[in-house]
């Protein structure tokens, strides 16, 4: 199902690094119909903010440490992204713990990407706890935002074979290469008007997904979509 001369929908990324999810997201901008309105760092000198200024996107500084707490913080960054008037915010590797009121603001317009099949392994260290565990499959998962860390209705998931060579290094590459195939997707969906959430439930084409998103097999480059 396309949508056809729809128009490409305003966004704002949050990084704290590297930014190649970011970078993902401005590669695709026309296939998903979206215009990056402005990139936000809680963290000066990063990667993504380079790639930003490479693609003419404005790249926005807003350093936490300069608030006296994390809802101050907050409440300037709710501050910065809705003066670029986004319809949907997505967190790419922007490592801060955000407050209620910034989740609750943002409901059913914020996406987070995180790389583990939710709800294994959420926060830090998914890779080593993986391997740790001597799991099979590991992979990615996009979801939209809640209070919950890490929590909130998977969209869609990579699964990511784990071999008996890997490392966290190995690992983390392969599940890296399938972050930036599925984050497009997700927000592509978005930008169609064909994924909202609906309470607790992520929706595609007017169908609830199931509780662990659409799958995606992470040999393949390109995704079969429903319909």
């Amino acid at each position: 199902m396309t949508t056809v001369n729809k128009p490409a929908i305003p966004i704002v990324v949050l990084i704290s690094g590297s930014g190649s999810n970011l970078q993902a997201l401005i590669d695709t901008q026309d296939d998903t119909n979206i215009r990056i309105a402005a990139v936000i760092s809680n963290q000066q000198g990063v990667r993504g903010l380079e790639r930003a200024q490479e693609a003419g996107i404005p790249a926005i500084v807003l350093n936490h440490t300069e608030y006296d707490s994390r809802e101050a913080f907050d409440q300037a960054l709710i501050s910065e992204i809705d003066s670029h008037q986004p319809e949907l915010v997505i967190l790419a590797g922007f490592m801060r713990i955000l407050t209620p009121e910034m989740t609750n603001h943002y409901h059913g317009r914020m996406m987070n990407i995180h790389p583990s099949l939710l709800p294994k392994y959420k926060g830090l260290h998914t890779h080593k706890r993986a391997l740790e565990a001597g799991d099979n499959v590991h992979g990615v998962t996009v979801h939209f935002v809640s209070s919950e860390l890490d929590g909130g209705p998977p969209i869609i998931q990579a699964r990511v074979p784990v071999k008996a060579t890997d490392n966290q290094e190995s690992l983390q590459k392969r599940v890296l290469l399938q972050e930036h195939i599925i984050y497009p997707v997700a927000v592509g969906w978005f930008a169609a008007g064909r994924l909202k959430l609906d309470g607790d439930t992520a929706i595609l084409d007017d169908r609830p997904l199931p509780p662990s998103g659409f799958q995606h097999i992470s040999q393949h480059t390109s995704i079969s979509t429903p319909l």
